[in-house]
Formats: C-alpha cells, sequence, structure tokens
C-alpha cells in the first residue's frame, strides 16, 4: 500500500474511532450494513497501543474479523499487531472488555469464512481472490 494511503487510511480511522467514541458507536458504528467495534491492539514493533475501527460479526460466545485491508496484497497492520498479541481491548457501542485473541488456521478458518463471513459479506471472495492471498481470519473471544 502507497504511504499516501496509508497516511491517509490512518487519518480516517482516528477520527472515525474518535467519533465512534464520542457518540458510544452511534457515528462510525456501522460500515456497508455491518457493526464496527474499536480494537486496541499494542503495535508489535513499537508496543504502542493502536486503535482500528474494524467490521465484526458475531459467532456463538466470539467475534470474528477479516484482515481484508480493502483487498491489498498484504495484511493490514492491525491483523499482524493482533496476531503477534495474546489480548486485546474492543469497544463495542459503550461497552468495553479485553478478549483473548487468536488467528483462525485450517478447518476452523475454512468453516468460519463459509458460514459466518461469506453470507455476510459474499463480495470479499473477489477481493481475497484479487488479492493473490488468504485472508487472516481474527477471533475475539471475551473470557
Amino acid at each position: 500500500m502507497r504511504a499516501t494511503v496509508k497516511t491517509a487510511l490512518a487519518f480516517v480511522n482516528r477520527v472515525t474511532a474518535a467519533l465512534y467514541r464520542i457518540s458510544d458507536g452511534r457515528l462510525g458504528g456501522k460500515s456497508v450494513g455491518l457493526p464496527v467495534l474499536l480494537l486496541t491492539v499494542s503495535g508489535r514493533k513499537t508496543g504502542l497501543p493502536r486503535t482500528v475501527p474494524v467490521i465484526y460479526l458475531e459467532h456463538g460466545d466470539f467475534y470474528v474479523v477479516v484482515g481484508s485491508a480493502f483487498g491489498s496484497k498484504t495484511d493490514p497492520d492491525w491483523m499482524r499487531n493482533l496476531a503477534a498479541a495474546d489480548s486485546v481491548r474492543i469497544r463495542v457501542a459503550d461497552q468495553e472488555w479485553d478478549v483473548s485473541a487468536r488467528i483462525a488456521t485450517g478447518d476452523e478458518r475454512d468453516s468460519l469464512w463459509r458460514n459466518v463471513i461469506a453470507p455476510a459479506l459474499p463480495s470479499l471472495a473477489k477481493h481475497e481472490a484479487r488479492s493473490g492471498r488468504a485472508f487472516p481470519v481474527g477471533v475475539l473471544a471475551r473470557p
């Protein structure tokens, strides 16, 4: 991703996160008709907390997030940070929790993609195919 695009996205993420917090999710709480949470995870290199708005899907007792990066050829930084973290903090509307975080692999990833992600975001498969990579699927579970 180009540096200018990355800088612009970082700015949009900061503004969206601020609006989300101020309005308890009434502003910035939906994208493409799906709910958005704020994900705060430590940077894998800096250790500094990073907050990004992320579309999520509920599945049983956990939240599912996808690292599509708008179909980019590389995983988004937040997903690489998530993969390196044991736990993260999420905010859904006006509630915040520390959650365990992991990347789904193998059969679990395939099942989540087929049964949870594809029905909610059918166009995501096209973006994944064009990107040349398998989009990582994160699983966030409240203790």
